[in-house]
């Protein structure tokens, strides 16, 4: 008796993958959101097991909101902001993922005045005697906690005074009054 054995041994196969992703990743059909080592079982061409390996690195993309007060300007990332407002800057953060910062600002602004005044002799502003013309500054913060420069612009005309020594008999006028 003779038996033939016609045999073909068809192999398996199995194969390995290293990824690194930001935030999440999708395989075979599945989104993976967390590293990790996850296998795939299917069959291969020649119908045997197919096992495919994947070690998973997930990086995480960064956000961070600062809010910040500020007088006149602020600059932030190399620019300079003037105007109230929620302003964004993308960079890349250090494992390679989106990093996305947002500024919340308020500007503030500081205040300037001007007044011009002529007065004689003397004039007191701001707790301060001024006997000169010229132009005065004062600083202090608004109420907004910024700069408030006020100027005064002034004029200080001398008073005149005169003696005048007179005889007369009975009466005399002098300004409109009898004396």
């Amino acid at each position: 008796s003779i038996t033939t054995l016609d045999l073909t041994i068809n192999a398996s196969s199995a194969s390995a993958a290293e990824v690194t992703e930001c935030d999440s990743y999708s395989w075979n059909g599945t989104e993976y959101l967390a590293s990790g080592v996850y296998t795939f079982e299917t069959l291969n061409a020649n119908g045997c097991d197919s096992i495919a390996t994947l070690d998973l690195t997930i990086n995480a993309s960064s956000a961070s909101t600062t809010e910040v007060t500020e007088c006149d300007s602020y600059i932030w990332n190399n620019q300079s902001y003037t105007q109230s407002g929620a302003y964004t800057f993308q960079s890349t953060n250090s494992e390679g993922c989106d990093s996305t910062a947002t500024l919340n600002l308020t500007i503030n602004n500081g205040t300037t005045s001007t007044t011009d005044v002529t007065e004689c002799d003397g004039y007191i502003w701001n707790g301060t005697d001024y006997n000169a013309s010229g132009v005065y500054t004062f600083e202090t913060l608004n109420a907004n906690g910024c700069d408030s420069i006020a100027t005064l612009d002034l004029t200080i005309n001398a008073s005149s005074a005169s003696t005048a020594e007179v005889t007369e008999c009975d009466s005399y006028i002098w300004n409109g009054t009898q004396y």
